[in-house]
């Protein structure tokens, strides 16, 4: 086991600053810290969003699989993560991003081409699903903001912009394996 925490407040980040494995300290409004926070946020609501398919999948069966599917993204989160605070540290592997694909494939080929964007909704369940889409998209641009300033490896990158692919994915299936309609966009009535 690694590293427990015996103490939970040490008071050293009371004046605006956190430290990094390596030492450093930096602002808590730096890019890798705003990084690692967003990833963080988007790591609990992928939480709610698998508790709340492990529920649905009661009713409905068919859901498990994505449960499945999603479930280790959370572990992955945390080690993009754990790269983000410790520079020196790769936990991230290319296979990582290739099963994301293989799902995005496999379930894209179920729920059909896209004929219309869709809007977040439906039920809560697709509902969540396109929240947790939505921040994996803040995901990567806190990350690519960093990545402008102190450059990060290219797994972690891919990683987090397969992982929003695959949540806009997740939604459109929740959605046909709950037999939910997708709320289609309608344009505003011009003048």
């Amino acid at each position: 086991m690694g590293f427990r925490l015996s103490k939970i407040y040490t008071r050293t980040g009371d004046k605006g600053e956190t430290g990094l494995a390596d030492g450093r300290r930096v602002g808590k409004d730096h890019p890798r810290i705003e990084a690692i926070g967003e990833l963080d946020t988007l790591n609990s609501q992928l939480g709610l969003l698998l508790a709340e398919l492990d529920d649905a999948a009661t009713t409905w069966p068919a859901l498990k699989e994505i449960s499945e599917v999603l479930s280790p993204c959370q572990h992955r989160l945390f080690d993009l993560g754990g790269e983000l605070a410790m520079p020196e540290y790769q936990a991230l592997q290319q296979v990582e991003v290739q099963r994301l694909e293989t799902a995005i494939d496999n379930w894209n080929e179920e729920v059909g081409p896209l004929e219309n964007f869709i809007l977040p909704g439906g039920s809560q369940l697709i509902a969540q699903a396109h929240v947790c889409r939505s921040l994996a998209r803040s995901c990567e641009r806190r990350c690519q903001h960093l990545n402008a300033v102190e450059p990060l490896r290219g797994e972690g990158l891919a990683y987090v912009n397969r992982l929003s692919d695959l949540l806009f994915v997740a939604a459109r299936l929740i959605a046909k394996r709950q037999g939910i309609a997708e709320v289609l966009w309608k344009a505003a009535d011009k003048p």
